[in-house]
């Protein structure tokens, strides 16, 4: 096998790394072929194709992670991870920690660790990688990898319970939440929601969005059963699809433009969030993006109208 199709077969593997580290599809992708690069650039081959790449997309990430923080400090509102609808990488024996990690919840989690704990947690608790492995990876002893994982799981453990819900069981709700959304049936979206939920959406300062998080299924479910029902109206459609392993859907004007995702956060049998992801800039990657800001203007219109 060459080197070409050695990188190729492991594509997948250092792409789920690199945005489980980043949080980011573009970002991730860059890191991939930065490595790519570097190992089409080396005379020697490894001993291990596998640990030398995800060593190296790890240092990239890390690398890139360090500055992007800084951006991230001056964003607009909520920030929230660009949505991935499909995760190349597959592992029966690590389903469920490949399915968790890749949440949005587990992904905001996540960004409360430092770089090196970040990428720690992702080799060694995701990905099962050694210890040896992992301290080659990010350049750190054993020791000091082992005292990383533990700060990791620590402040994952504080921030979310570790739940794995049952498919069916979840996608029976989304389902129910989704025909309720599309009848504005107010009560039926409540009675899925739990008493704290909240409704949340990351328009980057790019496109409209909530002025603050609502809270309270009752808050949640009357800005939604208003909302959505006048988007329908006006052309919207909506594709009920997994986004970052939880149950989700992406809204299309009516010329077919990706112009949002909601991703449901579901947790003992009922909905906690609700998160939108409506920047434009995080949604390139799915397509061809809407105009958001003609789109909240034609709402508009349509409420008014029916007042």
């Amino acid at each position: 096998m060459g080197k070409v199709e050695e990188f190729e077969e492991l594509r997948p593997l250092l792409f789920s790394i690199a945005y489980r580290i980043l949080g980011s599809v573009g970002e991730a992708e860059d890191a991939v072929q930065e490595t790519w690069l570097r190992y089409d650039a080396s005379a020697t081959l490894p001993a291990s194709t596998k640990a030398y790449l995800s060593a190296a997309v790890t240092r990239i990430s890390i690398d890139v992670l360090r500055s992007a923080r800084v951006r991230r400090e001056a964003y607009v509102g909520p920030w929230f991870p660009e949505p991935l609808l499909d995760d190349p990488y597959q592992d029966p024996a690590r389903s469920v920690e490949l399915a968790d990690s890749v949440s949005t919840a587990a992904l905001l989690l996540l960004e409360r660790l430092s770089p090196l704990e970040r990428a720690v947690f992702v080799l060694r608790e995701v990905f099962a990688f050694g210890f040896d492995e992992v301290a080659a990876a990010v350049g750190r002893s054993e020791a000091a990898c082992r005292q990383l994982l533990v700060r990791a799981r620590r402040h994952m453990r504080e921030g979310r319970p570790r739940f794995a819900a049952d498919s069916l069981e979840r996608q029976e709700l989304a389902t129910r939440f989704f025909d309720a959304l599309a009848n504005g049936d107010v009560g039926g979206l409540q009675h899925l929601l739990a008493a704290d939920a909240q409704l949340v959406s990351d328009g980057g300062g790019n496109a409209p969005q909530l002025a603050r998080t609502v809270v309270g299924a009752e808050n949640v479910a009357r800005v939604l059963g208003t909302a959505f029902p006048l988007m329908l109206r006006i052309g919207v459609t909506f594709e009920p699809h997994e986004v970052n392993g939880q149950p989700g859907a992406v809204f299309r004007d009516r010329d077919g433009r990706v112009l949002n995702v909601l991703a449901l956060d579901v947790l003992d049998g009922r909905i906690q969030a609700v998160r939108g992801m409506i920047n434009p800039d995080k949604l390139r990657h799915l397509g061809p993006v809407a105009d958001a800001w003609a789109v909240d203007r034609e709402v508009k219109q349509a409420r008014r109208r029916e007042a």
